[in-house]
């Protein structure tokens, strides 16, 4: 059962993003906040005095002492398109922009002996976050998300638990909330719950979320190991996915739902399912070469870090331990069931870095498909994420060391990717 508080209104702060990072700014819903004296998450909303909660964010980062010690790293994440991404530390938050590259916003909240952050997601640009108390001295008890705006430098509201929080996900018109064992979906609006989901043991908080202009898919693991289940909302259909044999490491949906990626703990296979009736579209052998592995059960493991759609689902970018990251041209099939999507435009099948299909026949199923068009190296043994940029054939990739890069792929040709950037952002000399 979770519960929900509002707070007063105290004296509101200045925003943090600057117009000319105001990109594609689309209407946010305004929420009316509930609360009761006894908690209960489906109260009768009542207004918000001060409704306007999704502006523009907009104040400049705060001076940066350069004495100040290198923060502890407890989260890391992209916002929705991939623009934008937070860090929490144990002293508070930063949020960053991607391209370029700079810091944009922080707040330290380091008073008491708190401070730490082990969850913030973003909403797309907007001034309302959500966070989660982490580290060894939170700022925030582990079993509630506070409702962070910005505008008015304060929480809220906040969502409480029977137990800690693993992660959050939010969409324009959704507050989706993953424990241990059970998903929460909220209403954004008036912060009623719509659902609620059980799942198998999962401590990552592995959840996802389509953020098209249409309904609601929502992606998390299901009862059974290996098992993803899609929550469909505007059909009202709940489909059943049996991924893989072993548990589920990671997953990522395309921003529009209709794709799935997956990998599993054994990390050898990374497949891509359609999530309207289940169908496997493609699978690939992760970091291994079908003529130095010739059976499956010889193929060197990898522990999968992250997974990501670009934003025209034309490419996937993989992260692992083995400190590569690889990009993968999607090749969707335009007559598979419910999708309407079609081959690469810039199809890199004539590429020897991508391509396996001459000895396709020839292969078992789990070869049927192409080595990465195009890989990138790092320190193996740390743990990455990456996502597309929004300049043409761009990966940005995050470490969990303070790394940042961005990298450009060639399409056609394939192979090693070009370094264009490099920061190290928990460094205070690198804040801009």
């Amino acid at each position: 059962m979770a519960t929900l508080s509002a707070y007063p209104s105290p004296n509101p702060n200045p925003n943090f993003l600057s117009s000319t990072d105001q990109t594609n700014q689309e209407s946010l819903p305004q929420i009316q906040h509930h609360a009761s004296p006894d908690g209960d998450p489906n109260a009768t909303p009542t207004p918000n005095s001060n409704p306007n909660f999704h502006t523009p964010l907009s104040t400049p980062p705060e001076a940066i002492s350069p004495a100040a010690p290198q923060p502890s790293l407890l989260h890391l994440s992209f916002n929705q398109d991939h623009g934008c991404f937070a860090s929490g530390i144990d002293q508070g938050f930063r949020i960053y922009n991607c391209d370029p590259f700079r810091e944009i916003f922080r707040r330290d909240f380091d008073r008491g002996g708190g401070g730490g952050i082990g969850v913030v997601e973003m909403l797309f640009r907007c001034n309302i976050l959500a966070l989660v108390g982490g580290g060894p001295n939170p700022q925030y008890p582990p079993n509630k998300v506070m409702i962070w705006d910005d505008h008015q430098s304060r929480c809220i509201g906040e969502l409480s638990f029977r137990s800690e929080v693993r992660s959050v996900r939010l969409r324009r018109d959704r507050i989706v909330v993953v424990l241990e064992q059970k998903i929460f979906v909220y209403n954004f609006a008036d912060l009623k719950v719509l659902h609620q989901i059980e799942t198998i043991a999962n401590p990552k908080g592995l959840c996802a979320v389509s953020q098209g202009a249409g309904s609601l898919v929502l992606v998390c693991p299901g009862l059974q190991k290996g098992q993803v289940r899609v929550e469909h909302y505007a059909s009202k259909r709940t489909k059943f996915i049996m991924a893989h044999d072993s548990r589920i490491a990671c997953f990522a949906l395309a921003q529009d739902g209709q794709l799935l990626a997956t990998a599993s703990t054994k990390g050898t296979l990374v497949r891509i399912f359609n999530t309207v009736d289940g169908t496997l579209l493609q699978e690939w052998m992760k970091d291994v070469h079908p003529f130095l592995e010739g059976v499956r059960r010889g193929a060197d493991r990898a522990e999968i870090y992250s997974l990501a759609f670009s934003l025209n689902a034309q490419w996937l970018a993989v992260s692992s331990d083995k400190g590569t990251v690889h990009v993968f041209s999607l090749k969707i099939n335009a007559a598979s069931p419910g999708s309407d999507r079609s081959q690469s435009a810039s199809d890199p099948v004539t590429s020897p870095h991508s391509s396996l299909s001459f000895i396709r026949g020839v292969l078992p199923k789990y070869f049927s498909s192409e080595w990465s068009v195009a890989q990138f190296r790092l320190v193996e043994g740390s743990q990455y994420i990456v996502a597309f940029g929004h300049q043409k054939n761009t990966v940005v990739i995050l470490g969990i060391d303070g790394s940042f890069y961005r990298c450009q792929f060639d399409p056609v040709t394939g192979g090693e990717m070009t370094q264009l950037e490099y920061h190290n952002f928990l460094k205070p000399e690198a804040a801009f």
